[in-house]
Order: C-alpha cells, then sequence, then structure tokens
C-alpha cells in the first residue's frame, strides 16, 4: 500500500467535505445534471479515446497506483550475488533449480535463456524489447488518466455554457435561475475535483510507478549479462549498486 497516494487522497476529500460541511452543507454540492454533464460526458469521450481492452484495466490501473506491486531491491541485489556466486563455483546450468522456482518473472526468463545456452546479444535485444513492450502499455493506460482530467475539465466547460445558457433563457423566471446557475457552477467544480484530484496526479504517479519498474529491469539485465559473462560476484554487486541512490548502496561484502 502506497501510504502517500491514500493519505493524500483521503485528505483532500476529508478538506473537500470539511469545506463543505463548514459552508451550506454537502446537499448544496450535489447537482445530478451537473454529475452526469462531467462525469458521464468525460467516460464517454474515454470510450472514443481507447480501446475497450484499454479500457478494460481503468480500475485495475488505478489500484497499481494505490497499491503497487512492490521490489526489495536490496534483497533482489542478495539474489543476484548468490546467483553469480553459484554459478562461477559450479557453472551456470548449477541454477537451474533456483529459476524455476524464482517468483519474478522478468528474471527467470532471462535466467532461463541464459541456462539455455543464447547467446548474450539475443538475452539482451528479447529481454529489452519486453521491457520497452511493457513501458509502452503502462505509458497507455497513465494517458487514460492524463486524459481524462482534460476531458472532465472540458466537460465542465460544456456544463458551464449548457447552465449560462438555460439561465438566459429563462431571466424572465427567477425561479429557473438558481438550477441553471447551479449546472453551471458545479460541472466547472466536478470537472476541476476530477482532473486535480484523481486524473493529473493519478497519472504523475503511474509514470513513476514505471520508472521505477524500468530501472529494476535494467539492474536484473545487468545482473543476467553478469553472471553470463562469469563476473566476480563483487563486480556484480558493484555494477547493481550503481543503480541505486549513493546513500542506499550497501555492499554484502563491506
Amino acid at each position: 500500500m502506497d501510504l502517500g497516494t491514500v493519505i493524500g487522497l483521503v485528505l483532500i476529500i476529508a478538506l473537500l467535505l470539511g469545506s463543505m460541511l463548514m459552508g451550506v452543507g454537502i446537499g448544496a454540492y450535489i447537482d445530478i445534471p451537473s454529475v452526469l454533464i462531467v462525469v458521464g460526458g468525460s467516460i464517454g469521450a474515454l470510450m472514443i479515446s481507447f480501446k475497450p481492452v484499454q479500457m478494460k484495466q481503468f480500475t485495475k490501473v488505478f489500484m497499481i497506483a494505490i497499491k503497487p506491486p512492490e521490489e526489495d531491491i536490496p534483497e533482489l541485489i542478495k539474489k543476484l550475488v548468490e546467483f553469480a556466486t553459484k554459478a562461477r563455483k559450479d557453472g551456470i546450468l548449477s541454477l537451474e533449480g533456483d529459476v524455476n522456482s524464482e517468483p519474478n518473472a522478468f528474471l527467470k526468463k532471462g535466467l532461463s535463456m541464459a541456462i539455455d545456452g543464447n547467446e548474450p546479444d539475443t538475452i539482451r535485444d528479447l529481454l529489452e524489447i519486453e521491457m520497452e513492450q511493457t513501458s509502452t502499455r503502462h505509458k497507455i493506460h497513465g494517458s487514460i488518466f492524463s486524459q481524462w482530467s482534460g476531458l472532465a475539465g472540458a466537460m465542465g466547460m460544456i456544463g458551464t455554457l449548457i447552465g449560462l445558457v438555460a439561465m438566459l433563457l429563462n431571466m424572465s423566471d427567477p425561479s429557473a435561475i438558481g438550477p441553471s446557475m447551479a449546472v453551471a457552477l458545479l460541472t466547472t467544480m466536478y470537472g476541476a475535483i476530477i482532473g486535480n484530484v484523481f486524473g493529473g496526479p493519478i497519472s504523475n504517479i503511474l509514470a513513476i510507478r514505471n520508472d521505477e519498474e524500468t530501472l529494476v529491469r535494467e539492474m536484473i539485465l545487468a545482473g543476467i549479462m553478469s553472471i553470463q559473462s562469469g563476473d566476480a560476484p563483487r563486480v556484480l554487486e558493484a555494477k547493481l549498486l550503481s543503480y541505486l541512490a549513493p546513500n542506499n548502496r550497501v555492499s554484502q561484502f563491506d
């Protein structure tokens, strides 16, 4: 669970609801026509912008922002160093049993190819293709929320225009001015909330998650190449630690 994301969302929602309660109450900020225009309209526009198979991932991708898959990087480096030590001592084929029980699919695939005797360039090319395609899929999923942010704001403006037109057409009826003005203002508010609480921030955190996963996979690839080439465990560790910030580099050999 990413506490930063969860706390941020809860804090924003709590502050918004609290400020509404201290004013005229939450009920005054609920307007069904405004919800239909902004939420329904923006989701409909998203369905036009993306393929159905991509839209099916909407909820799953949102949960990745809340609860991302986590990789224990120090433990991963330790594991790769152990693999390097074993391969250097008993040969790379000795890792076959370890690979079969390896939970990290990317590491398992790369080491399996090395054990099968594939050329280093072949392994690197295939793993880099997988990294690139995975990153591309993640960017598309993240762009759904980025697009949602812009579309919700645009639908908010459309709702504002609808409300203003309705108000101007009913200037002779004072009782109709209030509801029309509510639509005009609340659609803008709903669009701003969706864009600045959900769309933009979620898109940004998903981009960070993608960069973090890519970095881990680059580190794994470097480790696999080092194991296959027979590098000393200390050398392999030094390579992997270089992917971390200086204050996070803790060597097993110190």
